[in-house]
């Protein structure tokens, strides 16, 4: 490693203990190379000295014992005799020098003659005394051993003293030549040991991961510290079976002894269970096993894989107390799934009743077999309840669910009044859960029911919980749970989930029962503003529906902002109206209704369609301007639409416009259906944009389809492919009355839970038959008067209303007569019967009249106050060519009235 925990590392301070190991090594291998040269220079040296003492005594002692010696030393001249025989010896024998002495260590031989006759230099008393000595001094030739012996005559005595002698340089030259092959022998010791050093050095560091002795020490310290103080027993087994390593905890789990390493695990005396499994050679994961009196979670694995060495570790954990917490644990478990499931389960409709039955069927699901709800009458028609009503008045079971019905139990629908002398009734007024775990021990429930507890009895019910339902600290009523499947009776922990499931179903119950009561108000204040039916009119065979939005899909109770109306116009004509105020509930129910009055007002004045809709345009931004001001919390108009048409069963022509509506459909006579394309203007209260009339004939028996996008415009459908669906659905029937066609459109494009409310209204055109109507036109000249008063009293007999003859001369007299005096251009009357006679005068005069009050000498002034007392309603229209139309309606005798 080059280094480890981010620093660097040199060759020098390896912190891994492979690299220490490996310089510690090579370091001793050093040493004792060095150490065993030394010793063999040393050794040589010593070699060397008694090399040199022994060669110098032998020698001496050979020459002073030669033969001869004695007569040499006792002749004139010894020195002529023994220096020849001296340097002959010397150098045979390897020595330095041979010197034959007197007593007096006078010398007779010598290498160098200039010696001779000189003192011998050296320590020369033992040898006089006969003895034999060596010493080691350093002469003129270098440091050198030398040896003398004394020379015996015949008579035992000394006469002559022999000293042979050699240098240490020249016994040690032998030595130092082979010193080279000592050291080499020594450097490749060295290197192979090096070598050596470094295989294992590196299968150290493989081993050791490339740690350092202080990371190794902590290892390993925290290593056993945490091997035998963690509370999980730890077994280690080679793969010969045998156990290598025990933990303190693991001991005492499974009380083994202290020797325990070493033996095989099937030895150990284990539990069957545990030593089959230690033994089995098979993985595990927490398998809890017994040992003793202790449930144990065995976990096991074998050491082999990733390469490491061959055998398992066991892991032993005590989950005795843990078995207990766990059932604790699942048992809590197991109840918040439950109460969780019921939040899902109870509840998904803003519905009293629906709720109830949810309950009831969700407890007989999870752990009873039989469950009721009773509720306080004024919960279920969505009154505020009260503590005193709930418990007096009797509560009507809302829900039943088990298996039988001949139980004994109050069937669905009955009332029951609870006693205060028993014990539910006593819970019921203290709004206190009531157990009872053996029904058949007639602790005074009974007293309630004795005929229906017996057959409660006789059918297996045992045990049976009931728990009021209370919600915002009043009692909605009660939830009876009843067991006779189940064999085990209830218990304090039922109780307990009884009550919280109760407690969360009851608020759903009081969400749901003030959804009801607001939703009869909005419903109330809806049906007040639509229709209650149809008008009298002959302009049209009609037909609608109106369906809300579900309840919790939409808005508040599905109540919403959408309209239909038909309205009876002058001259026979009818208009039709279909809007739609975007979102839901009582602000949308209440624009509605503004807005439909709106549409009622303005129609009085008799509007061309696009005239109409620019007046409720200027209204809604009108309104909006007021409510934005007044900080109102509805937020004023947003996304109203409308559609407005004329239909004239004379002619025949429907006039319509639309603000941002979606198109009205024309059914043919033949079955053809198609869509009007008539010019879309803006929603209404956006202003800046004219709206266009569009005039279309319509056939007789054709029928006008108008709708809001509730019909066509559904969460898993694009509108194009509703719009189409109602097209498709709409041909090919023209015998469909208008009723029969609601129902089909509505079967095939309404899903059971609209998400939004649905307007729909067809009429069937109608005409009115040519001999109904009668015109005529009248030239500008008073003289005309008298000639068109007689030509309708003539039309009058014809159609049997003689009687209305002289009222509709009047009033007609009087229009034409106005007409003539102050208007301009043709002027043209004209007849219908219809429902009505009506009378019409037009003329080119845009110039209204209007009622005035005549004094008592004025001469004129009285002749429109008399048709306003005269007829039934009158009024004015302007026509589009910029003329006015001033009509007057008559109500006809009975049995003359509609047309023939």
């Amino acid at each position: 490693m080059a280094g480890r925990y981010g620093r660097p590392r040199s060759f020098l301070r390896m912190r891994s203990l492979a690299g220490q190991v490996f310089l510690l090594q090579v370091a001793i291998v050093v040493l004792i190379v060095a150490a065993a040269v030394a010793a063999l220079v040393l050794q040589s040296r010593a070699d060397s000295e008694r090399e040199a003492r022994n060669r110098s005594v032998a020698v001496a002692e050979t020459f002073a014992n030669a033969p001869g010696m004695e007569a040499a030393l006792r002749s004139p001249d010894p020195t002529a005799v023994l220096q020849p025989k001296a340097e002959a010896a010397r150098k045979r024998s390897g020595v330095d020098f041979i010197v034959v002495t007197n007593l007096d260590r006078v010398r007779y031989t010598h290498p160098l003659p200039d010696r001779i006759g000189k003192k011998f230099v050296g320590d020369v008393q033992p040898a006089l005394e006969g003895r034999v000595v060596t010493e080691q001094i350093t002469g003129t030739i270098g440091p050198l051993v030398q040896a003398v012996v004394p020379v015996f005559g015949a008579d035992g005595k000394v006469i002559g003293l022999v000293s042979a002698g050699i240098t240490i340089q020249n016994v040690s030259g032998v030595t130092e030549d082979q010193f080279p092959l000592l050291f080499g022998s020594a450097a490749g010791i060295l290197l192979l040991t090096m070598g050596g050093t470094a295989l294992i050095t590196r299968r150290l560091k493989r081993q050791t991961h490339g740690l350092g002795p202080t990371e190794m020490t902590r290892m390993y310290e925290h290593h056993d510290a945490v091997l035998h103080s963690v509370r999980e027993g730890v077994l280690i087994a080679g793969g010969d079976g045998r156990l290598l390593l025990a933990n303190d905890e693991a001991r005492r789990l499974l009380g083994l002894p202290a020797d325990v390493e070493g033996r095989y695990v099937a030895e150990l005396g284990l539990d069957p269970e545990i030593a089959g499994l230690l033994d089995s050679g098979r993985s595990a994961t927490d398998e809890v096993h017994s040992a003793g009196d202790r449930l144990l979670a065995v976990s096991r694995r074998s050491t082999d894989r990733n390469g490491g060495p061959p055998g398992t570790v066991t892991t032993l954990r005590d989950t005795t107390e843990l078995q207990v917490l766990t059932g604790k644990a699942a048992l809590a478990r197991g109840r918040l799934k439950l109460l969780y499931d019921a939040g899902t389960e109870i509840g998904t409709a803003l519905d009293v009743v629906r709720t109830c039955e949810e309950l009831a069927e969700f407890a007989t699901a999870r752990f009873a077999d039989y469950a009721t709800v009773d509720l306080a009458e004024g919960v279920l028609r969505g009154e505020e309840p009260t503590a005193v009503r709930a418990t007096t008045e009797g509560l009507r079971r809302s829900a039943f669910s088990g298996a039988r019905d001949d139980t004994g139990i109050h069937p669905l629908g009955s009332v029951i009044r609870f006693l205060p002398s028993t014990e539910i009734g006593a819970g019921l007024l203290r709004g206190d859960a009531v157990l009872v775990t053996d029904l058949t021990r007639h602790s005074g429930w009974q007293q309630q029911h004795p005929e229906r507890a017996e057959g409660i009895v006789a059918s297996g019910i045992h045990s049976f919980m009931a728990v009021p339902m209370r919600a915002r600290g009043v009692i909605l009523g009660v939830a009876m749970f009843w067991r006779a499947q189940r064999p085990e009776a209830f218990e304090d922990e039922d109780l307990s989930v009884a009550e919280e499931l109760v407690a969360r179903a009851a608020v759903s119950i009081d969400n749901a029962r003030r959804y009801s009561r607001e939703h009869n108000v909005a419903v109330t204040l809806q049906r007040s503003l639509l229709p209650q039916g149809l008008p009298d009119q002959s302009a049209i065979d009609a037909a609608y529906r109106y369906l809300p939005a579900q309840a919790g899909l939409g808005g508040l109770g599905g109540v919403g902002g959408d309209w239909f109306d038909i309205i009876p116009l002058p001259g026979a004509r009818v208009a039709l109206v279909v809007g739609d105020v975007v979102g839901h509930g009582l602000h949308a129910a209440a624009t509605m209704g503004r807005l439909r009055t709106a549409v009622h007002n303005f129609s009085t004045l008799d509007l061309p369609p696009d005239e109409l809709l620019w007046h409720l345009d200027e209204l809604v931004a009108r309104i909006d301007q007021d409510e934005s001001a007044e900080g109102s919390e509805g937020g004023g108009v947003t996304g109203a639409t409308c559609l407005y048409a004329i239909y004239d069963p004379v002619s025949g022509r429907c006039s319509m416009a639309r603000a941002g509506h979606l198109q009205p459909v024309i059914v043919g006579p033949d079955g053809s259906a198609a869509f009007v394309d008539v010019s879309g203007g803006p929603p209404l209260g956006l202003g800046g944009m004219p709206f266009e009339t569009l005039d279309v004939q319509i056939p007789e028996n054709s029928r006008l389809v108008l709708y809001t996008d509730g019909l066509v415009e559904e969460r898993h459908r694009d509108i194009d492919e509703g719009l189409e669906l109602l097209r498709e659905t709409l041909a090919g029937h023209p015998d469909r009355t208008p009723e029969e066609t609601c129902e089909a459109v509505l079967r095939v494009l309404v899903p059971a839970r609209a998400r939004d409310d649905v307007a729909l209204l067809v009429g069937r055109t109608l005409r009115l038959a040519a001999g109904n109507v009668a015109e005529w036109d009248v030239p500008s000249d008073p003289s005309a008067v008298a000639e068109v008063r007689s030509q309708v009293s003539r039309k009058l007999a014809e159609w049997g209303l003689a009687e209305e003859a002289f009222t509709t001369e009047l009033i007609l007299s009087e229009l034409v007569t106005n007409a003539i005096r102050y208007a301009t251009g043709p002027i043209r009357v004209r007849l219908l019967r219809d429902r009505t006679l009506i009378c019409e005068v037009s003329d080119r005069s845009s110039t209204s009249p209007h009622l005035r009050q005549a004094a008592s000498m004025d001469e004129g002034g009285r002749g429109l106050f008399l048709v306003a007392q005269l007829a039934e309603r009158w009024g004015t229209r302007y026509t589009d060519g910029g003329g006015k139309v001033i009509w007057t309606e008559q109500v006809m005798q009975p049995g003359t009235n509609g047309p023939v």
